[in-house]
């Protein structure tokens, strides 16, 4: 990693736009492909299974989604040719980029099948699209090499904790830390770039993780992103007592890595 790049992004919830309207587009602003904040369409996330191996409190707790949770039929999601089919269309909208997501996106079988028919489309200018994929790397290992075969791009994996104990904690899951690091250098070596890892941070369950992350990253090449444990609304367990702030993230890393702003 050159001394310039950066290592760190801390993220907090977005403030709305001053322009922002509720509601739907207007007529004009469908025809150019802008949201409802008159940001140009440019992303696309196609999720292609709701269900977890994780049971992370932010996004899917046990106690709401437990042995007997009803999660979709797999008679019920969308086809790869159907997703092919409204990613094709996106892409005459302007649509650039897609991101595969879940619930684990890896384990939807044959995932790569999916990433084959994204990787034959192209922009409206003639690019070809740039596909990424969210996971929480557990089985990541395994496939990097042949997702990154089939036309991947890029990936970002969850990853909340260096230390095993409060890895396992807070993903109530029975997965090693190590298997997801694995699954990071199995991406980097495919050649998957860039690497990104996001790191939901919660006072009092992980808060302790957040310069052992940075010193395990900062040489590698992998951007760490901290974010701050948000409401997202639902069955969640989230209050605002476990929320450290992302000002007090920068103020704690900068204290041992200064920081430089770029872009």
């Amino acid at each position: 990693m050159q001394a310039d790049e950066p290592i760190v992004n801390v993220i907090a919830p977005a403030a709305p736009a001053d322009t922002a309207s509720p509601g739907l587009p207007s007529p004009r602003a469908a025809r150019r492909t802008l949201d409802t904040l008159d940001r140009p369409l440019r992303d696309l996330r196609l999720s292609v299974i709701d269900q977890c191996n994780f049971r992370c409190g932010y996004c899917m707790p046990r106690a709401s989604f437990g042995a007997d949770y009803a999660f979709m039929p797999s008679s019920e999601r969308l086809s790869f040719a159907q997703l092919e089919k409204i990613a094709r269309a996106f892409t005459s909208l302007g649509v650039e980029k897609f991101r595969i997501t879940g619930g684990e996106p890896l384990l939807r079988r044959h995932l790569e099948r999916l990433i084959e028919r994204l990787a034959t489309l192209t922009t409206v200018d003639g690019r070809p699209v740039e596909i990424a994929l969210t996971t929480n790397g557990s089985l990541l290992a395994d496939k990097a090499r042949t997702l990154r075969d089939a036309g991947l791009s890029r990936v970002t994996v969850s990853l909340d904790a260096l230390d095993d104990a409060v890895f396992r904690r807070m993903s109530d899951a029975d997965v090693s830390v190590s298997r997801v690091l694995a699954g990071i250098e199995a991406a980097q070596a495919a050649g998957l770039a860039p690497v990104k890892v996001n790191a939901v941070i919660e006072r009092g369950a992980n808060d302790d993780q957040i310069l052992p992350l940075v010193r395990h990253f900062r040489d590698t090449g992998v951007a760490v992103r901290f974010i701050e444990y948000m409401d997202v609304g639902g069955a969640h367990l989230w209050s605002r007592d476990k929320v450290v702030p992302a000002a007090r993230m920068r103020e704690l890393i900068e204290a041992s890595y200064p920081l430089v702003t770029v872009g």
